[in-house]
């Protein structure tokens, strides 16, 4: 059976931009256009020209791209011609290949937002795309707000869209801009129009996740004949976000009856890349990833539970729908005091540790979770320094250096000039196996300002900056995130701290540490990270 062709529209850097907090810089702008377009994505919108400095200078450097790359813009203005519309005008000069127009296609908006006849509004519609087609552009045709316009008046949402096509739109994209449709919905409506004399092979659908429908309201439409699928990395947009073109994407490739009905523009090896460009928008956000997210969140493919674990080791499928792998993404098993052996056994050959089943050492690393979790420990999220516990009950373990002593000081007090200022610094001295001795010093020092980055940083600092023979293993770790929980309260508060970290190779650990003091939890996070990357490096123990 021939596949029909299903094309990806990603508008991360236009509706995605509009997310709470989302800026993109011009290079952002490009280094994720580039990530789309090495993953086959068809449509790369760019954003608005015209609309900010940012999207006018990314127009002007113009990527260079695979994909068709799309200028966003809205049809012209009542009472005036498409050609003297100066809004229209910027849209049309960023020169791309392929123009996206947004119209209304709501009677209620017409008359209420854009305050103008319905007559005028098709009579918009109709002009705009027409010119777009005269000027030798793909013309797209955004229909806002289409499925709460055709619910309240069919025949006026139908003759709105029907105006757009009739005038050469390459696409009519329906978009359900409130986000409140609901999957059943979208299927009529979507068979509607196309009963109505708009071809599936015309039609796309842009959805918004205010209900948590987005994908799901993008497969009914799917289902029900649309041929173009719009969305955004991660689920980035306003409000709620948009339909997740993560999770979209590996359901398509790799769900029935899509995978072989359907020919998408996007290869294996590329859906391989998936989780990487994923962590890639995070990374240029700074934000921490979310880890239950669907394929590419660390908890994706992990394994808590004993039972699941088991079933996991005899048939990856018990428990889990896809290969993690296809996606770039991994298995794991995490630690708690919910574990089996079957977890633990998992768990230390992911570390390179095979431990044959029915050794004694097993019921001691468990017996030594169990017993630190009581404390507040939690190695679901910090598999290093689980490894380095089991190591240690294995006898495997390495004393790479141990520290003596440190210091660490925040001042808050005005300086010379008057003006308030924070400091921190720390001292923190290594004894190495061999008796030799390193005490190092660091001082975040802001004179005139109050941006210390606080006691826990001056630490990290001092500690990484004179491991002796283990320096250049050290270099190039960086902590990209701190979390603090506190496991009870009042006075006797214990505090727990997780921290990520990565290295200049991609790879990512995170690491634990518990006390009633925040900063002394946070050092044995800290020391868990360098020992764990000096054992995972293969470094020797200096004698």
């Amino acid at each position: 059976m021939r596949k029909e062709r299903l094309y990806l529209y990603d508008t991360t850097l236009r509706d995605g931009q509009q997310t709470q907090g989302v800026q993109f810089s011009t290079g952002e702008k490009a280094q994720i256009a580039a990530t789309l377009d090495a993953m086959g994505i068809d449509y790369i919108e760019g954003g608005w020209p015209g609309a900010n400095p940012t999207d006018s200078a990314f127009f002007e450097t113009r990527p260079k791209l695979n994909a068709t790359f799309t200028a966003f813009g809205m049809t012209k203005r009542a009472g005036m011609s498409a050609e003297n519309d100066d809004v229209l005008a910027a849209v049309m000069n960023a020169g791309t290949e392929a123009v996206c127009l947004v119209g209304k296609t709501h009677d209620f908006h017409v008359t209420t937002a854009l305050g103008i006849r319905l007559e005028e509004n098709i009579e918009n519609v109709s002009k705009s795309v027409t010119y777009m087609v005269a000027q030798g552009r793909e013309a797209l045709f955004d229909a806002e707000h289409f499925f709460d316009g055709y619910k309240a008046n069919p025949a006026y949402a139908l003759e709105a869209v029907k105006a757009a096509f009739s005038a050469g739109a390459r696409w009519v994209v329906l978009c359900d801009t409130n986000g409140g449709a609901l999957p059943r919905e979208v299927y009529e409506i979507t068979k509607a129009v196309i009963a109505a004399g708009i071809p599936g092979e015309h039609l796309g659908i842009h959805t918004h996740n205010d209900t948590e429908h987005a994908v799901a309201n993008s497969l009914a439409a799917v289902d029900a004949g649309a041929r173009q699928v719009q969305g955004t990395l991660n689920g980035l947009g306003e409000r709620c976000g948009n339909a997740n073109l993560t999770t979209l994407i590996p359901t398509l490739l790799l769900k029935e009856p899509y995978a072989s009905t359907l020919e998408v523009g996007i290869s294996g090896e590329a859906l391989e890349g998936l989780t990487r460009a994923s962590r890639m928008l995070d990374d240029i956000l700074n934000r921490v990833p979310m880890r239950q997210a669907a394929y590419v969140g660390a908890s994706a493919f992990a394994h808590k539970a004993g039972l699941h674990a088991s079933a996991i080791l005899k048939d990856p499928s018990t428990y889990e729908h896809v290969d993690p792998s296809v996606v770039g993404n991994e298995r794991v098993i995490p630690m708690s005091n919910q574990a089996g052996q079957s977890n633990l056994r998992k768990r230390l050959a992911d570390a390179g540790l095979e431990v044959e089943k029915g050794n004694p050492a097993l019921g001691d690393i468990l017996n030594r979770i169990k017993d630190a979790e009581d404390k507040g420990y939690s190695y679901d999220s910090a598999q290093a320094s689980f490894e380095l516990l089991a190591r240690d009950a294995l006898g495997l373990g390495e004393s790479f250096f141990d520290v003596e002593r440190y210091r660490v000081i925040s001042e808050r007090r005005r300086n010379a000039r008057g003006h308030l200022v924070v400091e921190s610094e720390a001292v923190v001295t290594v004894q190495l196996p061999n008796g030799d001795k390193t005490t190092s010093y660091f001082k975040n020092d802001h004179a005139d300002e109050m941006s210390d980055e606080g006691p826990v940083n001056a630490l990290w600092q001092a500690l990484k900056s004179d491991l002796g023979p283990y320096q250049s293993v050290i270099d190039d770790v960086r902590l990209v995130d701190f979390k603090v929980r506190i496991t009870n309260g009042g006075t006797e508060a214990v505090t727990r701290v997780i921290i990520d970290f990565e290295d200049d190779t991609g790879r990512h650990w995170s690491t634990v540490g518990v006390s009633a003091n925040i900063v002394d939890s946070s050092f044995e996070a800290l020391l868990d990270a360098l020992n764990w990357k000096l054992v995972r490096d293969g470094a020797r123990v200096v004698h």
